[in-house]
């Protein structure tokens, strides 16, 4: 599920050359190849699936995931699912919107794990961090398309807060990783990114790799709300609330320790690249 996606596209890659007949489900039309194939469709629109499959990997909503599959007739013994961090650091927030994907989130988690008691099948659900590499992500894709038109980027002073950044790649890694591994079922595990590093930092890493690179304008907390609000009203800041903002200051990390130690999980440090915040070629 989810197999065209930022995830599901590396995913699909390391099942494909491993030797597995994979069978992708895509809202858009995709292309067959040997080993390989697509079915069109959603969650809320299921085409005809295999009655019986080793593994089901979901790459997409989770809620909507886990109330297909509890509804759903397939046999499959293995199940992993990508949920996110953001089930904890949005659990508190001023934003309504962002209390309830934290809520929906948490409620998807539940309702998979619970779905799989009576079927006996095994399920992982993986918390990736903040996350970038395809071109597809809603924050330093984002950061970086912005950036890109307006020559510079603001951020306001004091936008310490504590991130890790975690390459599509890595997250592709671990689906992988945890696959026949005993101890990963019926866990969740947070699947941060290799490094440590302030949300300032981050951002000024990712204007420093833009061609040409962009410069970082650090500007007092009420001059930036002046500037978000008139970005607002142009319609290019929208999704970056007041909360959001709040954020950037507050530390959002999470221990990758229990992934080290189950799966051998061992994610990049953040060196990004222009590429990276390239929208995905058709």
């Amino acid at each position: 599920m989810g197999g065209s996606g930022q995830i599901g596209v590396p995913l699909l890659q390391r099942l494909y050359h491993a030797g597995w007949r994979v069978t992708g489900v895509s809202r858009h039309e995709q292309h067959d190849r040997p080993g390989l194939h697509w079915l069109q469709g959603d969650l809320s629109s299921m085409p005809a699936l295999p009655a019986r499959v080793d593994a089901i990997f979901s790459c997409g909503p989770l809620l909507k995931f886990a109330k297909w599959y509890e509804q759903s007739g397939i046999e499959a013994s293995r199940v992993i699912a990508f949920g996110s961090t953001s089930a904890e650091t949005k659990r508190g927030s001023a934003d309504a919107d962002e209390r309830r994907v934290a809520q929906e989130l948490r409620e998807g988690e539940a309702a998979l794990f619970a779905a799989a008691v009576p079927r006996k099948d095994a399920v992982t659900v993986l918390r990736p961090t903040l996350i970038y590499g395809a071109g597809r992500d809603a924050t330093l894709t984002r950061i970086a398309q912005l950036a890109r038109r307006l020559r510079y980027f603001p951020l306001p002073r004091g936008a310490n807060g504590l991130r890790q950044p975690v390459h599509v790649d890595d997250l592709a890694d671990a689906a992988f990783a945890v696959l026949d591994v005993p101890a990963t079922f019926g866990q969740v595990y947070a699947v941060p990114g290799g490094e440590v590093l302030s949300y300032r930092d981050m951002v000024a890493r990712t204007l420093a790799c833009l061609r040409p690179p962009v410069r970082l304008i650090e500007l007092p907390s009420p001059l930036f709300n002046l500037a978000l609000l008139a970005a607002q009203a142009t319609g290019r800041a929208s999704g970056l609330g007041e909360a959001a903002v709040r954020r950037m200051r507050g530390d959002m990390t999470f221990d990758l320790g229990p992934a080290q130690r189950d799966f051998g999980y061992a994610p990049r440090a953040f060196r990004p690249s222009a590429e990276m915040f390239e929208p995905p070629r058709e």
